[in-house]
C-alpha cells in the first residue's frame, strides 16, 4: 500500500467515526444549566414578598441567541445565571418571554460571548410512538451534564402541573428528574422534539417522565415573533361528552353522527351568539369530533378535539360544524381570548403581585389558587383551605353578575375596627350597597360613598359598618404602622 492509499483511508476512517461524535458534541454544548434566584409574592400580606429562593434547571441554545427552558424553571425570577456544559464560568441571563400556560420561556444573555463556538439547536416535529429519544439536563445529584435515553410511550392530552392547562404532552420511559426541567429532548436527528418539565407524580411508577411536544414550542415561539406573548386560544365553552346513546337520540343525532354536546357559553366567549347551549360540536376544521371528544390527529391515533385549535394563534378563526335541533349548520370563530380566561378563580399566578385593597385595617384581595395554596405545604394545602374558598376554585364559574371572588383577608387590629379582629376569609358580597363582582367595584363602592358609615357585608350576611370620617383620618396611621407602603397593589389599575 503506498502512501497516497494510506493517507485516503485514514481520512475515510475519520470522517465515518468523526461525523456523529461531533454532531453529538454541538447538542451537549448547546445545553445550559441555570441558576435561578426567585422572590414568589405572599398572597396572606400581599404587600409582602416571602423572600429569596434558589432553583436549577437546564435549557438549550437555539436559534437568535436565545435559550429555550422552562417557565416554572424561571418563576418569579429576580436574578438569572446560565453555564454552558463543560464550563466553570456563569453569565447572567435575563428573561425574554414566557408562557406560563404552557410552561415555556426563552432567556437572552446580553455578552455575547456566551454563544462563541456554539451551533443553535433546531426545533423537529412532533415525534411517532417508539421513537428513540435522549434527554440532556442537570438533574440534582451532580454539577455534570447528565444524558439518558428512551423512547416515546404516550402522545395525548395532559394537564400541565405548573399551569392546570389542557394541553398536549409525550410521555417517555426516561426518568425526568428535578433539575432535568427545561432540558432538551433530542431526536436521532440532533434536533428538539421536545422541553423535559414532569416527572410523574406517584411513587408506583419509575422512569415515567413528560415532556412538551414540539407543536407546543413551534406555538410559542412563533406567538412571540411580535415581541408579545397572547397565549394559547380557548373558545369559552362548557362541553359533555355524548356517550349515552338515549342522549344522542334525545339531542336528534342520527346513528353516524357523532360529537359533544355545549352545556354553557361563558361571558365574553368569543363564540358568544355563534354557538349556543345545547348544540352539538360534531366536527372542528373538518376532522369529526367523536362522542368522547376526541379526533384523530396521525392515522390511528387520537386526543382532545381542541387540539386543533391550540395549534392557532391568537386572532386565527376556527372552522366548527354544529348540530341545532336537528339541523347542521357551518360556525366559524375568531379565537380572541387565551386560554382558561373565564375561570372564576385563576390557577396558580407567576411574575405578577396579587391584587389588592386596604381600607380602615380591612386588607381585601382577589381570590386565586395562590392564596388557598398559603394554608398549607405542596401536599395539604388542598386539606387546610377554608373549604367555601374552595369550592368556589373547582366549582366557580363566571357570569354576567360575578367575574372575580372578592375575600377579606385579614383585619389590621386599630381602635376604628374593634369587634372585628377575627374576620378573615369572607366572601365580600356589596359594599355601600355597591354589588361585587370585581374587585374594582368594591373600591368604587368605598371611594364614591358620602354617606356617614361604610357598611360592608359578606355572602352570609354578616355586616360591618364603619365611621368614614374615621377610616379617612387613620388610614396613613393604620399603614405606618404596619410598614405598608400603599394602600392598593400597583395593578389595581387592571380591574
Amino acid at each position: 500500500m503506498n502512501l497516497f492509499e494510506i493517507i485516503v483511508r485514514a481520512i475515510i476512517i475519520m470522517f465515518v467515526f468523526a461525523a456523529p461524535v461531533s454532531a453529538k458534541l454541538s447538542v451537549k454544548e448547546a445545553v445550559v444549566k441555570i441558576y435561578t434566584v426567585s422572590n414568589p409574592y405572599n398572597y396572606h400580606e400581599p404587600w409582602q414578598m416571602w423572600g429569596q429562593k434558589i432553583f436549577n434547571g437546564s435549557g438549550c441554545i437555539i436559534s437568535n441567541k436565545r435559550i429555550l427552558t422552562n417557565a416554572h424553571v424561571i418563576r418569579d425570577q429576580t436574578f438569572i445565571q446560565v453555564r454552558r456544559s463543560g464550563e466553570a464560568k456563569r453569565y447572567t441571563a435575563e428573561l425574554e418571554r414566557v408562557a406560563h400556560e404552557s410552561d415555556l420561556a426563552v432567556l437572552k444573555v446580553k455578552d455575547e460571548s456566551f454563544f462563541e463556538g456554539i451551533e443553535p439547536v433546531e426545533i423537529g416535529d412532533l415525534p411517532e410512538i417508539k421513537d428513540k429519544v435522549v434527554v440532556y439536563g442537570f438533574p440534582e445529584g451532580g454539577d455534570k451534564l447528565s444524558i439518558t435515553e428512551g423512547v416515546v410511550s404516550r402522545i395525548e392530552h395532559n394537564k400541565y402541573y405548573h399551569s392546570s392547562s389542557y394541553l398536549l404532552t409525550c410521555q417517555i420511559d426516561a426518568a425526568i428528574n428535578s433539575g432535568n426541567s427545561g432540558g432538551p429532548v433530542i431526536n436521532r436527528d440532533d434536533k428538539i422534539i421536545g422541553v423535559a418539565f414532569q416527572g410523574l407524580q406517584d411513587g408506583r411508577y419509575e422512569n415515567i417522565g413528560y415532556m412538551v411536544p414540539a407543536p407546543v414550542i413551534k406555538h410559542f415561539l412563533e406567538d412571540i415573533k411580535d415581541g408579545v406573548h397572547d397565549g394559547t386560544p380557548d373558545t369559552g365553552l362548557s362541553m359533555q361528552k355524548m356517550e349515552n346513546p338515549d342522549m344522542r337520540r334525545n339531542c336528534l343525532m342520527t346513528e353516524k353522527q357523532t360529537g359533544i354536546l355545549i352545556n354553557k357559553v361563558y361571558p365574553d366567549s368569543p363564540a358568544e351568539g355563534i354557538i349556543k347551549p345545547g348544540d352539538i360540536l360534531l366536527s372542528i376544521e373538518g376532522k369529526n369530533i367523536e362522542n368522547d371528544g376526541t379526533i384523530e390527529f396521525r392515522q390511528g391515533e387520537r386526543t382532545f378535539f381542541g387540539y386543533l385549535m391550540q395549534k392557532k394563534q391568537i386572532n386565527d378563526s376556527v372552522k366548527f360544524e354544529i348540530l341545532r335541533n336537528g339541523k347542521i349548520r357551518e360556525a366559524t370563530v375568531r379565537l380572541t381570548k387565551p386560554l382558561d380566561y373565564e375561570r372564576l378563580v385563576s390557577h396558580e399566578r407567576y411574575d405578577e403581585p396579587p391584587v389588592y385593597y386596604i381600607i380602615g385595617g380591612l386588607v381585601f384581595e382577589t381570590l386565586t389558587l395562590n392564596y388557598l395554596m398559603e394554608y398549607g405545604t405542596e401536599k395539604d394545602w388542598y386539606i387546610n383551605a377554608p373549604r367555601e374558598l374552595f369550592n368556589f376554585y373547582i366549582n366557580g364559574e363566571p357570569t354576567n353578575e360575578q367575574r372575580e371572588i372578592v375575600v377579606l383577608v385579614k383585619v389590621l387590629a386599630d381602635e376604628i375596627n374593634v369587634g372585628y379582629h377575627d374576620f378573615v376569609d369572607a366572601v365580600i358580597s356589596s359594599v355601600n350597597g355597591v354589588k361585587i363582582s370585581r374587585i374594582g367595584d368594591l373600591v368604587r363602592g368605598f371611594e364614591k360613598n358620602r354617606g356617614e358609615y361604610h357598611i360592608v357585608e359578606d355572602i352570609r350576611g354578616y355586616k360591618m359598618v364603619l365611621d368614614r370620617k374615621k377610616v379617612v383620618e387613620s388610614g396613613e396611621r393604620i399603614l405606618k404602622k404596619y410598614k405598608i407602603g400603599s394602600d392598593r397593589s400597583k395593578n389595581m389599575h387592571n380591574n
